[in-house]
């Protein structure tokens, strides 16, 4: 005779509708990304607090504020947080400088006449990814895990406002890959497909996240923009705490891509990769 118990649970359990498994892990990486955002812009908080409370029992009112050291770290694809940066400033230009914008990023934002359509499978094809050969000669496709902390959200952390309805859209699937070039040259990729809704206003998003950072902990710059794909924007990220990192998105119909790349000369080099990203995505949608 069966247990009670476990008749009780087969008995409850019998006819629910459990979604797939891929789904269910897709949820779970979307939630591990926003805990992490959630945890980085606590540090910056707190670290903020602290700081103000120490100078105010140091000097009284007349006292001099201590520097709040940045909550944010390196976007490097490890989850120890340090402040190296990823892309080196070019040579007439200090790390303190302020970022300016190249001729690419004074245009409009490109715009699409072609209505985007969703597509009816989900899944993203491995075609759709960066292949070898792509990106900077002697690069190669090393896997598929990009977990860490190198994305937009996690350098829109030292932004006055973290959250930002770019980093709340939902994915109906996802694909990850990363290049490898040798020590201390690579390069991560993400491939979201989106509703034809939320994919028309993805890079509108990014733009919109870049122009209302306004934070003292990063700095957010489009350097670039309209060089690849149906959209594209370069997105240059500058710590407080020193070192920068440059974020590229492309979009082609209801997939987008974000990419991060470390060892790369700078924008010109993102602007060639952002153009094999584009062809690649053509490979998963009918957009192209």
């Amino acid at each position: 005779m069966p247990d009670p118990l476990f008749a009780d649970l087969y008995r409850d359990t019998e006819h629910l509708s459990w979604s797939p498994t891929e789904q269910v892990r897709r949820r779970g990486r979307q939630r591990t990304r926003r805990t992490r955002i959630a945890a980085c812009l606590a540090s910056v908080v707190a670290v903020a607090v602290v700081a103000g409370g120490v100078a105010a029992l140091a000097g009284g009112p007349d006292a001099a504020p201590l520097p709040v050291t940045p909550g944010t770290g390196s976007p490097t694809p490890t989850s120890t947080p340090t402040p190296t940066p990823s892309i080196t400033p070019g040579p007439n230009r200090s790390p303190s400088a302020p970022a300016r914008p190249d001729d690419a990023s004074s245009r409009p934002p490109q715009t699409s006449s072609r209505p985007t359509i969703a597509s009816a499978d989900p899944a993203i094809p491995t075609a759709a990814l960066l292949q070898n050969g792509d990106g900077p000669a002697g690069y190669r496709v090393a896997g598929s895990d990009i977990d860490g902390d190198w994305n937009l959200a996690f350098s829109a952390a030292g932004c006055a406002r973290a959250d930002h309805p770019l980093f709340r859209l939902d994915a109906r699937a996802e694909r990850g890959r990363r290049l490898s070039g040798g020590p201390d040259r690579m390069v991560l990729q993400r491939v979201e497909r989106l509703s034809p809704r939320d994919a028309d206003r993805y890079i509108g998003l990014v733009r919109d996240r870049v122009a209302s950072c306004g934070g003292e902990n990063v700095t957010l710059t489009v350097v670039a923009g309209g060089f690849a794909g149906e959209e594209s924007v370069l997105v240059r990220a500058r710590y407080a705490g020193g070192g920068e990192a440059l974020h590229l998105f492309v979009r082609q119909g209801d997939l987008v891509s974000e990419l991060w790349q470390k060892g790369l000369t700078g924008p010109a080099a993102s602007r060639e990769l952002g153009r094999d990203a584009a062809r690649r995505l053509c490979a998963g949608t009918d957009g192209c």
